[in-house]
């Protein structure tokens, strides 16, 4: 245990460092992170003693290697994905440094194929899933648009962003907007309906990072990595400023950032004035959170660190 018995670490060693990482967002499949690096994805199925009565503490299998053929930027999981139904289906987007997106899909015994989607034309920053169906993904990157694809792989809409894209997430709550966060430190919501812009606003001064929309709060609930300052609350939380911004899937107040000196992990509740917990390692690229529990990965140099939090 480390910080007063508050959390427990684990370690999944790999060869090459881990640029990305990101856990499936789909309920029946949760268990799932992938881990994206210098050339490829690797699909990790991760178990916990609070969610198996089979396991003691923690285990770990890599299920599966996607071969991306250059640096992951962005991963994204479709609500398609399955362990449960027959035939199994893993479905997700990953962005690379070519600028290309690539959607993998496998029923993990040998039926896998691959789309390629081009249009933008500077680096992806983000993906995201339509949360219903994933028969829409959304993408934004320094070209400073934001894209939106269909199920076959077809540019749909495309609104125009006036700076780079950081972040675009969707909510399963507001299933036909969009949220789109510019490194100005601008967030931008729009309509797929009305294919138009329906409102905007200053999240602090810029550079914004990473922004996320939170999945609790019927989506009224907004945070970003902005300059040094939180927005829920304005408060400095890394000194030198904060990189990436997460709220908790299982929580609606839970949240993670990433920020200097040091590349620090800092966790804390945002309803409550504790001090933040801190985790420091010498390098984390991304932070992801586990779909139902209080469970946080973290890519590194050549680990995935998994910290597992009692309630905060």
């Amino acid at each position: 245990m480390n910080e007063v018995q508050k959390y427990l670490e684990y370690t999944i060693p790999r060869e090459d460092s881990v640029y990305c990482v990101e856990f499936c967002s789909s309920e029946n499949c949760s268990q799932l992170l992938g881990v994206g690096t210098e050339a490829k994805v690797s699909i990790y199925q991760l178990k916990f003693k609070d969610d198996d009565d089979d396991v003691d503490d923690f285990e770990f299998e890599q299920l599966y290697d996607f071969q991306n053929g250059c640096r992951v930027t962005a991963i994204a999981w479709s609500p398609e994905s399955s362990l449960v139904s027959l035939p199994k289906l893993l479905r997700l987007a990953v962005a690379g440094s070519d600028r290309r997106i690539r959607v993998f899909s496998t029923d993990l015994k040998g039926d896998d194929s691959v789309q390629v989607l081009e249009g933008h034309t500077d680096f992806v920053n983000s993906l995201t899933f339509d949360p219903d169906s994933g028969t829409q993904l959304a993408s934004v990157g320094d070209d400073q648009w934001c894209r939106i694809w269909d199920r076959d792989g077809n540019q749909q809409l495309a609104f125009p962003l006036g700076a780079p894209g950081m972040s675009v997430c969707w909510h399963r709550e507001e299933p036909m907007k969009v949220m789109v966060a510019l490194k100005t430190g601008v967030i931008k919501i729009f309509s797929l309906t009305q294919e138009e812009q329906l409102m905007s606003f200053e999240a602090g001064p810029g550079p914004l990072m990473e922004a996320d929309w939170s999945a609790g709060n019927k989506g009224l609930l907004i945070g970003a990595a902005c300059g040094q300052d939180r927005p829920v609350e304005r408060r400095q939380i890394h000194v030198e400023g904060t990189r990436h911004f997460r709220w908790a899937k299982c929580s609606d107040s839970l949240v993670a950032t990433v920020g200097r000196p040091g590349r620090q992990i800092k966790v804390f509740n945002s309803k409550h004035q504790q001090t933040p917990i801190t985790i420091s390692q010498p390098i984390t690229y991304t932070v992801s959170w586990h779909q139902r529990l209080p469970v946080l990965a973290a890519g590194g140099d050549q680990k995935v660190h998994v910290y597992c939090f009692d309630a905060l």
